[in-house]
């Protein structure tokens, strides 16, 4: 057992849990079922796992993104999207067609007028398109705007655009004429809609405004959102307003006042209104097609009641929303990136994640006439199906439970109802961190929700897997393992500074009277005598003249509580001798007074009958390096005192049998103890001679005691007369 002094590596070990106690592993909630894989499954806000609305594909596009949908009164879908602006329409029957190819990168907005007739817009630079009776595209109205982002007629038939990057609103009629109908002052009209009054909705960036405009042109801002980007609008049928934004505002710069303008303000077109909003800061890089695309902060989607009262109903810290749309009961659907997520307001403190498509974004939403949701994506362009009936069945792959050692599985228990479905839950375990084909194969699902035996293999690690069908709602899966008990480790031993004993808990010492050890296998400083600093948690010694101590690390993979016995044996000795048990310190100490000086080892064994049943507890030890008991003087021979000119000089040898010889002193009549060096001048041997020379001593008798001590403090004294 090496001295203090001796770095020693400490292994840490994480508590798992107690060994002998069954303990269980539960998933309910959403932040729990968020971490499996799902699939055809809707997890509502509270934690309830249902069977997804029926997604199915409806076109296939040879674009990349589409961006915009819109129907006909006949049934048709028009989408559009890019790179290369074109325009599909897709029958009710499912037949497709590209009606058109357009100038531009993309087609960003389509809208449908009350004869049929199909517009589309085109960025960046863009226009927008008719489509005539023939099929073929012609140039209705040119806003001259960077980007058209958003399309909508109201009532009269009049069509109104949103661009950018000039934050303008364009009215045009249905003869094609067209000019600027309101100016939000922002650099972007982002989304727009019109409500059951003819009354413009339209968010805006970067100020992340949403604005009420009205059929006179006059402007009135409903809420400023916390986010940069109003992507999205949707008007309710009770009047409630939706907005979606995304992406994170930067901090207006300090603004100085404006000069005095001596000239009149520039006149605004014929019909137009301006909303004098001031936002501070530079506009923003111009937007890509998309907009929303690799923004950071997540987004937010706010209600404003028919009263005017803002509410924020929904937010995602990483889903970005490109849409909204309502479902045949009216309730908002909102199509996110950049997971293919479609989330359902199932209220204003509820929401689902209702399903998942595999493109990577959902970039519009429409409810069609005979109440049939459609979704348009990018990555690749496609378009979707949602509803109105149900997947067959659905299923989520839970995470995988790290029980932390080699454990028996009980029962698995699940909490939910079948509603004239099903519910099946079955595992599978394995001894690597993921899922793999050396796992065992999935154990027979167990379906009474009152639960069955795992039967899959004792191991390491679990997972489960549940599949609904029908009504079937899921809440709370509970599975019950016990861990294999495991015996405890004692990694190492170091014993203690001599003449200390570590001081009992209650006990309150001042700095100067402690020793405080550092962590085990810390380096202390060269002295005991010296206040110890370490990192971590440190036990404290007092002074005590023949104690000796040890102290020891050990754990125990289950976490349980441990008791320690110590042995003791010296070197020359056949059998240990018990020198402590029921220990549950991690430390010892006791009067080695008892022992004769000489060289010896501990043992010290580890138990974990405190956690565990009688009969099934472990226990584990180690033997420690050897350590020195000394409680003997040095000695002093050869002691001998004489003048030496005007001084004296004294001579002596100081030996002991098990130490090194640390320091020699002097005394002159009874005067303060003064320290000699040895011969050669470096203390560092059990035997050191000592030629001592005082100069300028008075004549006449004089009494010279010398002391030495070894590095145990053990000091012996001696004195010679001079005459």
């Amino acid at each position: 057992m090496k001295r203090l002094f001796a770095p020693l590596i400490a292994v840490s070990l994480a508590v798992i849990c107690h060994a002998g106690h069954t303990r269980t592993w539960q998933q309910s909630g959403q932040a729990d079922f968020e971490k499996g894989a799902m699939k055809n499954l809707s997890l509502r806000s509270d934690g309830q796992l249902t069977v997804a609305p029926e997604l199915k594909e409806r076109f296939d596009s040879s674009s990349a993104y589409l961006w915009a949908l819109a129907q006909d009164s006949a049934g048709n879908l028009y989408t559009g999207g890019g790179p290369g602006a074109k325009l599909y329409r897709i029958a009710p029957g499912g037949q497709s067609k590209t009606l058109a190819e357009l100038d531009g990168l993309d087609v960003h907005a389509i809208a449908v007028d009350g004869k049929d007739q199909v517009f589309a817009a085109t960025s960046p630079d863009g226009k927008i398109h008719k489509i005539t009776a023939a099929g073929k595209p012609e140039v209705f109205y040119d806003p001259k705007a960077k980007y058209i982002w958003a399309l909508a007629f109201n009532r009269k038939g009049d069509l109104f655009a949103a661009t950018g990057d000039r934050g303008e609103i364009h009215r045009v009629t249905p003869d094609g004429k067209g000019s600027v109908f309101f100016r939000v002052d922002e650099t972007h009209a982002r989304s727009l809609a019109v409500d059951a009054g003819d009354n413009l909705i339209v968010g805006t960036e970067p100020g992340g405004l949403l604005l009420r405009v009205s059929p006179a042109g006059e402007g009135f801002v409903l809420h400023q959102l916390s986010k940069k980007e109003v992507t999205a609008v949707a008007v309710a049928r009770d009047g409630s307003i939706y907005a979606a934004a995304v992406g994170t505002k930067q901090a207006a710069p300090a603004l100085t006042p404006p000069p005095v303008q001596t000239a009149p303000p520039p006149q605004t077109a014929a019909g137009a209104a301006m909303l004098q909003i001031r936002p501070g800061g530079a506009p923003p890089p111009v937007l890509t097609p998309g907009g929303a695309a690799g923004v950071s902060g997540g987004s937010e989607i706010v209600r404003i009641y028919p009263d005017g009262y803002p509410r924020r109903v929904w937010s995602h810290g990483q889903d970005v929303v490109y849409a909204l749309g309502f479902d045949a009961e009216g309730r908002v659907l909102a199509g996110t990136g950049n997971k293919g997520l479609i989330y359902r307001l199932d209220s204003d403190r509820l929401s689902s994640q209702l399903l998942n498509a595999t493109p990577t974004q959902i970039t519009s939403l429409i409810l069609g006439r005979d109440g049939t949701c459609y979704a348009a994506t990018g990555n690749p362009g496609k378009v979707f199906q949602i509803g109105p009936g149900l997947e067959t069945e659905g299923s989520i792959e839970s995470d995988v439970f790290d029980a932390g050692l080699f454990s028996q599985w009980g029962r698995l228990t699940f909490e939910g109802e079948t509603h004239g479905g099903r519910i099946a839950v079955s595992t599978r375990s394995g001894n690597l961190d993921r899922p793999q084909k050396n796992w065992s194969p999935w154990a027979p699902a167990v379906t009474a929700a009152e639960g069955a035996r795992i039967t899959a293999p004792p191991a390491r690690f679990l997972q489960w897997k549940a599949t609904l069908s029908g009504g079937a709602v899921l809440r709370e899966v509970e599975v019950a393992y016990l861990t294999r008990n495991a015996a405890p480790r004692v990694e190492a031993i170091e014993a203690t500074p001599p003449n200390y004993r570590f001081q009992a808990s209650a006990l309150t010492l001042t700095s100067s009277q402690n020793l405080n050890l550092p962590p085990i296998g810390k380096k202390p400083a060269s002295s005991p005598a010296l206040s110890l600093e370490g990192g971590g948690s440190t036990q404290s010694m007092q002074p005590a003249k023949g104690h000796i101590g040890a102290r020891w690390a050990a754990s125990d993979d289950n976490g349980d509580p441990l008791v320690f016995t110590v042995h003791i044996r010296g070197a020359k000795e056949a059998e240990w001798k018990l020198l402590a048990e029921k220990i549950k310190d991690k430390h010892f100490s006791w009067d080695s007074t008892a022992f004769p000086d000489g060289e010896y080892r501990l043992r010290v064994a580890a138990s974990d009958q405190p956690g565990n049943p009688k009969g099934e507890a472990l226990s584990g030890q180690l033997e420690g390096d050897p350590f020195v008991i000394d409680n003997t003087p040095p000695r002093i021979a050869g002691l001998r005192a004489s003048r030496s000119g005007s001084g004296l000089r004294a001579q002596w040898k100081a030996t002991d049998a098990l130490n090194v010889i640390e320091k020699a002193e002097y005394s002159l009549d009874g005067g303060e103890w003064t320290i000699v060096s040895p011969v050669g001048r470096v203390s560092d041997s059990k035997e050191l001679d000592y030629d001592l020379l005082i100069d300028a001593v008075a004549a006449g008798e004089h009494t010279l005691a010398v002391r030495v001590q070894d590095t145990y403090s053990n000091q012996s004294t001696e004195k010679a007369v001079v005459r």
